[in-house]
């Protein structure tokens, strides 16, 4: 791999990933082969600033770095590695060479985790790197967020009037792998600054510059950090002033830390003293960025679970508030079914009040002339006894006599199915619901007397009454409920039918079965011929109230009323009701 070419995702083939930074292609070629021998997948980076941007990428889950890196040194990298949350737990093994004991102690100082000689063998090296693919912890390697990166080069402005030292501090920083950009005005590199103050690591200026004043560009510099920007998060690039040890120019160093400047490095200092102070000047500016990061993942993690915290509230309200509406609606279909009720009720009560009242009337006022045709045709029929008596004689009188018997008969049998009739009638018009001692076969009869001009010979009325023959009951229960389905019965059946009608009972439940051979109650149906206004019949031939008042009679028992297919292939009503004595 060319060691100028960053390695990426597509750089690691199957296999644990592991990025090597070595400087040295020869080194670099033979550690690769090794690893790839070994099922590794071995992507390298030349120096430790392009390592760096690799880390942006995939994560390895090894990284080996040689100490010794143009630019910034290994341990300088792994410092980066452990200041960045998303990259401390790779492990780093560190390579130098093997009288170098110093740079092993300043290797593992830096967060290294293990450190192996160039020199030593291929299988101590192979033991450390799995040994500590075998410890890691961290996450699996991923793929960094898109739109964040974990490292990126400093970007570092050199501000001096002098062309000379601008090209020397150029080419010492560039060494170490910053991207540069020089400035020789305050006014350029304030411009340059105002333009992107976010974009800047560091300012390096000269504090004794002929041509500008050093100490107004840093607090110039320093009201860019602390106005902030648009968005609200202010700039934090280190300004580094370079200026003299010299007791002459003292009073101007202390304006310039007092005007913002973050460090002033001698301008005499060796090269490798700038390039480590400057390094850690970059170092605490990066800690700060991190830092603001964690900060804001808190606040973002926070108003997250904030938001959650409203949404699950939210939720739970509007649960709260469909179980209440839920509720308000069970309790408003039950108040609607119970008004349905009572309203049924009310209307039979009325209609059966109106028609006791009414079937009360006309019989007590058939009653009346019915009792005095009664009497007087024991009368007649006592004095034809005399008369026939009278006229033994007489031969030609005898069969008129004979006659009018027969004729006095006839009435009488008529006169008394008119008074048992009007019997029947008092007995159904009683609107006495407490419950009683019934006779069932006796009211049961009464009820098929009543309904005889609807049955007449077109439908045969089968009885078989096997169950006891008294029931403690309301009179209702044989009376309306009864009467209703029979009814119905005769209306289902076209023409000529047959309904039967059944009793039955054992130590509990007593039952009533009738059948009859009509069509029969469709399936779909079965569950709503007992609903409150509901009918199979055409308009103006039913209110759809009779079963429904049969259903509510039969719960007042505590009973039960099924509906079904009978024998004959119509439909079968059975009415089942506790036998409880003391009702």
């Amino acid at each position: 791999m060319n060691s100028a070419t960053l390695p990426n995702s597509a750089s690691f083939p199957p296999g644990p990933p592991v990025l090597l930074v070595e400087d040295s292609d020869t080194q670099a070629l033979q550690m690769q082969r090794l690893l790839e021998r070994q099922g590794f997948a071995a992507a390298r980076a030349a120096t430790a600033e392009l390592a760096l941007e690799a880390l942006n990428r995939t994560l390895p889950a090894l990284v080996i770095a040689d100490y010794h890196l143009p630019g910034m040194n290994g341990d300088e990298l792994v410092r980066q590695i452990r200041l960045n949350s998303r990259t401390r737990a790779i492990p780093v093994l560190m390579l130098t060479e093997a009288q170098e004991g110093d740079l092993e102690r300043q290797g593992l100082e830096s967060g290294a985790d293990a450190y192996v000689p160039k020199s030593a063998g291929h299988d101590l090296l192979l033991l450390r790197i799995r040994a500590l693919l075998r410890s890691r912890t961290a996450a699996a390697p991923g793929e960094q967020a898109p739109g964040v990166l974990a490292f990126r080069r400093a970007q570092v402005l050199v501000v001096d009037d002098s062309l000379t030292y601008r090209t020397y501090l150029t080419g010492l920083l560039g060494r170490d792998g910053y991207r540069l950009e020089a400035a020789e005005s305050a006014e350029a590199a304030l411009a340059a600054v105002t333009a992107e103050p976010l974009a800047w690591d560091c300012v390096v200026l000269n504090a004794f510059s002929a041509g500008f004043d050093g100490a107004a560009l840093c607090a110039r510099l320093n009201a860019l950090r602390g106005a902030g920007t648009p968005g609200g998060e202010g700039a934090s690039f280190q300004i580094v002033a370079l200026g003299t040890d010299s007791p002459v120019g003292r009073g101007t160093l202390a304006s310039v830390f007092e005007a913002g400047a973050d460090d002033l490095i001698p301008a005499t200092a060796e090269p490798k003293v700038l390039s480590v102070r400057i390094r850690a000047a970059l170092r605490r500016k990066l800690l700060q960025d991190e830092d603001r990061r964690v900060a804001a993942e808190l606040r973002a993690r926070e108003l997250s679970m904030q938001r959650a915290q409203a949404e699950a509230a939210a939720a739970q309200a509007k649960a709260a508030l469909a179980e209440a509406l839920a509720r308000a609606n069970g309790e408003l279909e039950e108040a609607n079914r119970q008004l349905r009720e009572t309203q049924t009720k009310l209307v039979q009560a009325a209609k059966m009040a109106s028609l006791g009242e009414l079937v009360a009337g006309i019989a007590h006022e058939i009653n009346n002339p019915l009792a005095f045709i009664l009497a007087h045709q024991g009368t007649v029929a006592r004095l034809l006894g005399q008369v026939e008596g009278m006229l033994e004689q007489n031969a030609a009188a005898r069969p008129l006599v004979a006659k009018c018997r027969e004729r006095s008969g006839s009435m009488a049998l008529g006169l008394r199915r008119i008074q048992d009739l009007v019997l029947k009638l008092r007995k159904f018009s009683r609107q006495d619901d407490a419950f009683q001692r019934v006779n069932v076969p006796d009211a049961l009869d009464t009820v098929l007397t009543l309904l005889a001009h609807k049955l007449g010979d077109r439908i045969t009325v089968e009885r078989r009454y096997e169950a006891v023959p008294e029931l403690r009951c309301s009179p209702a229960l044989l009376n309306q409920v009864v009467m209703n389905i029979v009814s119905n019965a005769a209306d289902a059946i076209p023409a000529e039918g047959t309904i039967t009608i059944e009793t039955s009972n054992d130590a509990g439940i007593y039952r009533i079965a009738i059948s009859d051979s009509g069509p029969g109650v469709p399936p779909g149906l079965q569950e709503r011929i007992f609903e409150p206004f509901f009918t199979t019949k055409p308009v103006g031939s039913g209110t759809g109230l009779g079963l429904a008042i049969a259903y509510n009679v039969i719960q007042a028992h505590d009973g039960t009323i099924s509906v079904g297919n009978g024998p004959a292939g119509g439909a079968s009503f059975v009415i089942s009701v506790p036998m409880q004595a003391e009702r």
